[in-house]
Formats: C-alpha cells, sequence, structure tokens
C-alpha cells in the first residue's frame, strides 16, 4: 500500500493509497472550516442540500439513477469534528474497476458526479432551492434533538461543553438547535459560497487507480472551485492546564435508571512535544479496552460500573472517562476512577498490563488497513497533525513503547471537570 500526498490546487491536497487489496474505491473531499457556534449547523447542514440535487440531476431520484447506471456507487454527505476544526463534505465508493469487464472510466465518471454535486447544485434565481434547505433543516433538527436519546454519547457532548465553555472545541459537529432554526436559504447560500472559497480542502482516494490519474480525474472534476482569501491557519487551541485550581462538578437529573459518570482531563505538559504512541498506550492501560485498569479493577472486581472507558482526543489534547454506574455508587466510582489514574501515574503498571495495551492497541491499528473506510479517518487526521506515518509504523512505535514512557505520558494529566447524569426514575434504553 504505497501513499502519495501532493497539492493539486490552491489549498486542495490529494492523498492517494494505491493498493489492489479491496474490491471498492473510494474518494472523499473535505472542506476544513473553524469550528464555530455561528456557522457549524450551517456547514452541517450544506452537503445535504447539496446532496438533493444538480444542475443535470436536479432531485434524488435522478442523482440516485446516476448512481446505479455507475455500477450502484454511493454518494453520501459527511460532517466530522476534529480537534476545533470542522470537517464537511462528501465520500463516495464505487466498485474498483478491476472487478469489472468494461470499468475504464468509472473513477473519473464517480469524481466528476462528485465534483458536479458539490459545484453545481440546484439552484433557482442563483440561490440554494428553499424546499431543500428547509427539508434537510429539519432532518438536522431531529438529529440534533435526538442526541438525548444515546445516554452515553449524550453524556460525553454535555461533558465537553460544559468543560470548555469558553473554547470551540464545545461546540457539537451538528451546532445547536437555535442556530440550526434560524437557517434560511439566502444566507445559507452566503455561507456556502464562503466555505467553498476560503476552505482548505482534502481529497482522499483509496483503490488500485495510479496517482497520476487519480490527480487528473480530481483536477477535472473540481476545475471551477473557487478559490479566495484560503484560512490555512486552521488548527486547535490545546489549553494545558485545567479551568480552575481543581475538578469542576456539574449534574443533571433525567428520568433513567443508570446514572451517566463522565470525567474530562487536561493531558497537560504531554502535548507540549506529543507522543502519540507512548499517549496512546497510556489511555490503553488506563481505560481503553477489556485488559485496561478500568475495566478490570473498577469494573470486574469492584462492580461498580456498567461499563468504563476512557478515550482520548490528541488533536485537543483531552481524555475523557465515561461510565454507567448505579446512583449510590457515583462517589466510590469517581474514587476509584482517580485511583486507577495515579496507579498508572505512579508507574503501578504490571508487565501483563502493559502488554496486553500494546497487544489491543497494535491489533486495532492493523486492522484499520482491512477498510478504506478507516484509512481514510486515519489519514484524515494524520494530515490535520501534520504527521506522516501510517498505521504500520504508528503500531511499531507503540511496541517500542516503555512503562517509563506511559509514566511520562500520564503524569501531567489533571482532572478538570465531572459530569453526572443522575437517574431519577426507570431507564427507557435498558
Amino acid at each position: 500500500m504505497r501513499r502519495t500526498r501532493k497539492e493539486i490546487l490552491p489549498g486542495a491536497y490529494l492523498t492517494c493509497l494505491r493498493t489492489d487489496k479491496f474490491k471498492t474505491g473510494l474518494l472523499s473531499v473535505s472542506l476544513l472550516t473553524r469550528l464555530s457556534r455561528e456557522t457549524a449547523a450551517q456547514n452541517a447542514l450544506i452537503p445535504s442540500v447539496l446532496r438533493r440535487g444538480t444542475v443535470r440531476s436536479p432531485d434524488l431520484d435522478a442523482l440516485a439513477a446516476r448512481l446505479d447506471g455507475l455500477y450502484g456507487a454511493r454518494l453520501e454527505p459527511v460532517a466530522r469534528k476534529k480537534g476545533e476544526i470542522q470537517c464537511v463534505g462528501f465520500w463516495a465508493d464505487f466498485v474498483d474497476e478491476k472487478y469489472l469487464p468494461d470499468g475504464q472510466g468509472l473513477l473519473e465518471d464517480v469524481a466528476a458526479l462528485l465534483g458536479e454535486v458539490l459545484l453545481e447544485p440546484r439552484t433557482r434565481g442563483g440561490l440554494l432551492l428553499s424546499a431543500y434547505v428547509d427539508s434537510e433543516k429539519e432532518k438536522l433538527l431531529e438529529d440534533i434533538r435526538a442526541r438525548i436519546n444515546d445516554k452515553i454519547s449524550y453524556s460525553r457532548y454535555r461533558l465537553t461543553e460544559l468543560m470548555c465553555p469558553a473554547e470551540d472545541y464545545a461546540v457539537d459537529v451538528l451546532g445547536t438547535e437555535e442556530e440550526a432554526e434560524a437557517i434560511g436559504y439566502v444566507a445559507l447560500t452566503r455561507r456556502y459560497h464562503e466555505l467553498l472559497a476560503s476552505s482548505p480542502v482534502e481529497i482522499f482516494y483509496c483503490g488500485s487507480a495510479s496517482p497520476d490519474r487519480v490527480e487528473r480525474a480530481v483536477r477535472d472534476a473540481l476545475a471551477t472551485l473557487p478559490r479566495g482569501e484560503l484560512d490555512m491557519d486552521l488548527g486547535t487551541d490545546i489549553r494545558m492546564n485545567t479551568v480552575e485550581d481543581g475538578p469542576r462538578y456539574f449534574t443533571d437529573d433525567m428520568d433513567v435508571n443508570q446514572g451517566k459518570l463522565a470525567i474530562g482531563y487536561r493531558l497537560g505538559d504531554a502535548m507540549e512535544d506529543p507522543d502519540m504512541a507512548a499517549l496512546r498506550v497510556m489511555n490503553a492501560v488506563f481505560g481503553a479496552g477489556v485488559s485496561s485498569k478500568l475495566f478490570m479493577n473498577v469494573r470486574e472486581k469492584l462492580s461498580l460500573c456498567y461499563f468504563a472507558s476512557s478515550a482520548l482526543d490528541l488533536m485537543k489534547g483531552v481524555m475523557a472517562v465515561i461510565s454507567g454506574i448505579e446512583v449510590k455508587d457515583y462517589d466510590q466510582a469517581l474514587v476509584e476512577i482517580g485511583r486507577q489514574l495515579r496507579a498508572v501515574q505512579e508507574g503501578d503498571i504490571t508487565d501483563e498490563e502493559l502488554a496486553a495495551a500494546k497487544l489491543g492497541l497494535v491489533n486495532d491499528l492493523l486492522s484499520a488497513g482491512d477498510s478504506a473506510g478507516a484509512l481514510e479517518s486515519f489519514w484524515l487526521e494524520q494530515n490535520l497533525l501534520g504527521l506522516e506515518y501510517g498505521p504500520d509504523e504508528l503500531a511499531a512505535l507503540v511496541e517500542d513503547v516503555t512503562k517509563e514512557d506511559v509514566v511520562r505520558a500520564a503524569a501531567g494529566i489533571a482532572c478538570d471537570a465531572v459530569y453526572f447524569l443522575r437517574g431519577t426514575g426507570e431507564d427507557e434504553d435498558a
């Protein structure tokens, strides 16, 4: 699997992974913009509206017919949050041409359609159709309101919102209900043109076609992409220290049976010159996976929670622990989770714990090579971080991590916020 990366248009970078491993090819285009409360909902809505129809294919039925004619290719809108960067655009997957008797040109046709959806939407008087905007806005509002139905995700969302009130990181990738409700088709059209003109673009291809051929296809597809004053200074502000001297505590009451305890940490000095492999191993030792201290001690030995796991956001320098607990076990669970983190910071790590954590991480990284979608997500984040190594190389770095590396990675971690979704009734999700 050979990777190349090249700027093919001003501010537009193409990453190609050439491989014969997959039966389908993948092509994605992501516009990068600052995550902001004022524009997040608009940005998230734009790809869905564009996907409703183009000049040549004015509605969903016409687009579906063209995709069927491309051997059942798929083209879907996507909105993602990477640190304090919002990534919006499309991905397409399609049969790799080596499996087709007459597949020459399929890549070009898919790239052309993706470019058409992005750059030639159906309009009236130069404005996005109000009917399409209103319809997709209602779906966006439904998605925003539905956040509360998944209590685990909702707890993580509320923790982030409360932990980072003055940081863009607090903004959800879909924006707020208030901002979404206020979207009109005129303002959305203006934002669409601003996004096209000012956004750096990350393009990703995975499949058997040569990089030169992919470059030609994408250049042709995006030939009319407007380029204005590009916002190339995108990035994420990393806060090393906690907001206050000690943790801040927040509680919401809800008519559910099982409480959700969410704890947010700042990674501290480890983010000055981050050792990505050591940080990942530290997280695996502490709380990610079935060999972690949280799983083995807080869940299995002490039975203080139904589940407990930790997750890193290395672009922002934060770690979150999410657990499901009985309300009566709140104090003890909070104490025990803190105790397990201190054990990692003090080097109370057995050889077996370290080996199991590394083995699990290596397996996860190597399995990323089995999915074009996983590779696309991995390389998007690597490109945003300015890192050049792939999953295999990162797995090799993980293998070399020592206990001392883990202790150094954990040394500056500090608890910043504790959020408790306290159950007061019967859990409708049970």
